[in-house]
């Protein structure tokens, strides 16, 4: 399966790496820098084992700053990108979800999402409504810094919320 990582962050990286152990695995960032080093195999973010899986292990992980090229024949996008919590509205800010989403509907219309981005109850369905698309589900990360890969590897859990026809497979 081809499947697009949106962001290199800490969610994102660890992420990538997980699912490219045995999967096409192609990491969007708008940082040029964070995707020629993810091509050349160093580590964006501050995690020993992301280090050691990169150097280590036979991963199918590449990157780039292209978004067409990212998502050509995904059939996963997984979004993992910033929400920051605005204290004087006293909310996240989901626009840079909600902003990739409808990017990337403008490119491939079938894809399924993954949000692991910190959003708000009842967003998904917000968005499944804006998009009129039924294939966005919510799975949220719970990642140390420094053993974000630990944690995906080893999970203290594993939430899915969404249309049980997309998010049981």
């Amino acid at each position: 399966m081809k499947i697009t990582v949106i962001g290199a962050g800490f969610v994102g990286m660890s992420t990538g790496v997980l699912l490219s152990q045995n999967n096409h695995v192609v990491i969007f960032d708008v940082d040029k820098n964070k995707v020629e080093k993810i091509n050349k195999g160093i580590n964006t973010i501050d995690d020993k084992e992301i280090d050691l899986y990169l150097k280590t292990k036979k991963l199918n992980l590449t990157a780039t700053s292209i978004l067409d090229e990212a998502l050509l024949n995904s059939e996963l996008a997984i979004i993992a990108t910033p929400t920051d919590y605005n204290q004087k509205n006293n909310n996240f800010d989901t626009s840079s979800v909600d902003s990739t989403i409808e990017r990337i509907l403008k490119i491939n219309k079938k894809i399924t999402f993954v949000i692991k981005s910190t959003i708000p109850i009842g967003h998904t369905e917000i968005l499944k409504n804006k998009f009129n698309h039924e294939k966005i589900i919510f799975s949220p990360e719970f990642l140390r810094e420094g053993s974000a890969l630990i944690d995906n590897l080893y999970p203290s859990r594993i939430i899915l919320g969404g249309n049980p026809k997309y998010s049981e497979a």
